[in-house]
This record gives structure tokens, sequence and C-alpha cells, in this order.
């Protein structure tokens, strides 16, 4: 039932995105609210904004065994899902990404620009960006949202269910979404170490599911450097697993000028889809840890 539960809940998903429905963030935003102010010389204290995330994980946690122990397991399976439905989830981005792609094939780099520069890193919306570094930028943002957004919360809820998705998915809210910025970066501190074993396993999947020769050739060396943020294992391993220049601008526009216009979408297009491949390999995979009893 948890494959169940999670290939419907991913498969609902998708479809709100669609629409850009259900947005999981306003909910954060809505918890969080009570974290606002902070005493004058407190504003980097997280444990305030921990107990808004571990609470009700180990609240799920505590569920989920008692249902286990008196039989009412199945009972559990709506509330999962209905969680589920709120934990993943990036609605905007599509609209976002069409109009981005539709001003870059008019060689409207201002235009584009404009459509997705509250998508981009705050330190990064300022800045006087080219057409390339403004595409790379965008797409690891892309990347890295879809992994928080999906990937975490598949990974954590297939190892240690509900309780442990919503911890994971709450660190990467707390360091976007909790009021006092000083805390921030303790909370992506937290989430990047969440994120460390799932994210690795993505960008090895990134091999299986696109150019395997290429990642071979650049991606592996990444895999186990401690340093790397999440953002940059997945560029890393997506630029050798994608063919056709997908993540160098540069090399695309030298090989093929005559299609440069269309260079935006046919890479965000590259991206989608490898992302969407490794999704299935990661259904496939938990498919038969549910065979083999694991899960």
């Amino acid at each position: 039932m948890v494959l169940v539960t999670f290939l419907l809940a991913w498969l609902v998903r998708r479809r709100l995105d669609l629409v850009g429905a259900l947005p999981g963030d306003d909910l954060w935003r809505a918890w969080f609210h009570a974290g606002r102010k902070a005493a004058a010389g407190q504003e980097a204290e997280v444990w305030r904004g921990l107990l808004r995330v571990v609470l009700p994980s180990v609240l799920l946690v505590g569920l989920v065994w008692t249902a286990q122990q008196t039989g009412w397991r199945l009972a559990l399976y709506p509330l999962e899902f209905g969680l589920l439905l709120l934990l993943m989830g990036a609605p905007g981005w599509k609209s976002q990404l069409q109009a981005y792609g539709e001003a870059w094939s008019r060689g409207d780099m201002q235009g584009a620009w404009h459509h997705i520069q509250d998508s981009l890193p705050a330190a990064e919306r300022g800045q006087a960006l080219s057409p390339d570094e403004m595409h790379l930028s965008l797409c690891r943002k892309l990347m890295a949202t879809l992994f928080e957004r999906f990937f975490l919360v598949a990974f954590w809820y297939a190892v240690g269910g509900i309780g442990l998705a919503l911890l994971a998915r709450g660190l990467v809210a707390l360091q976007e979404q909790w009021p006092q910025a000083a805390a921030r970066p303790r909370f992506a501190r937290m989430a990047a170490l969440a994120a460390w074993i799932p994210v690795r396993l993505l960008a090895f999947t990134f091999g299986l599911a696109g150019d395997l020769a290429g990642w071979l050739r650049e991606a592996r060396s990444g895999l186990l450097a401690p340093h790397l943020s999440p953002a940059d294992v997945l560029m890393t391993a997506a630029n050798g697993a994608l063919t056709g220049y997908a993540l160098d601008p540069a090399g695309f526009s030298r090989v093929h000028p005559e299609e440069w216009g269309q260079f935006g979408s046919k890479s965000l297009l590259a991206i989608r889809d490898l992302l969407n491949r490794s999704m299935l390999v990661w259904v496939c995979g938990m498919a038969l840890l549910v065979i083999a009893g694991v899960i």
C-alpha cells in the first residue's frame, strides 16, 4: 500500500500542478506565522521552527506505530495520501516556464528574465545575468525545487514513512519560509543533511535514465563530494546525463546557431523528461522493494 499510496498521490499532484492548485507553501507559511516575532538578539534561534516541524512528525510516527500494533494500519493510508498531496508539488512553474520559453524564442531576454526572476535565488535577482547565466540559474533552481518537492519526499516516505517525509519537507520549508531570515542558513544546513543521500541517489538515477556514457565521464566524481550542495550535485549529474548540449548554452549556440531561439524550451523539456524518467525508475525500485518485503 505504500507504493500504491505514493503513486496515486504523485499522479494526482502532477495534475494539480498543471492547474496551479493546492499550493503546499501557503500552508507552511501559515503554520510558521507564529514565528514572525523574535526578541532582540534571538533572531537566529531555530528551536521554535524545529518544534513546529518535529512535533507533528513525531505524532505521525506514533500514530502509524499505534495503528500497526492495533491492526488499523490500512485506515491511515487515506490520511497519508492527503498529506503527500500537500508535501509534494510545485504549482505555478508551468506557466512561468512556458512564458519564459516563448520570450526566449522571440529573443526577448529581458522579458524572459521578467517571467522567472521571482523564482531565481534571491542573491541573483538583482544581478545583470547574461542569457547563458540566467538559463543555467533557472535550470539549477528548477531541478533543486522538483527534487525537494518530489524526490526528497518520496525517499523518506519509502524509508521511514509519512513522519520522516514530513520532517524532511518541513526542513526545506523552514529554510525558505521561516519568518526570521537569520535562522534560515542553519535550517538550510539541516535540510542539506536530510538531502545528502536522496540527492545522490537521484544523481545516480540520472545515469540510468539518461546518457550513461556521458554520466560516467562527468558525474561520478561529484556523487561522494561532501562539499557540494544538492543543487550542484544535480547540475553536475544532469549535465553528464543529458545530450544535445541541454545544459551547455555556449556549446549549443556554437553547434546549432540557427536553433538558438529554441534552446530555452528544448533545454527545459530535456530536464523535465529526465526527471520524469528518473521518477519512473524510483517507482520501479520501490515496487521491487515491496515485492522483496522490504517496505
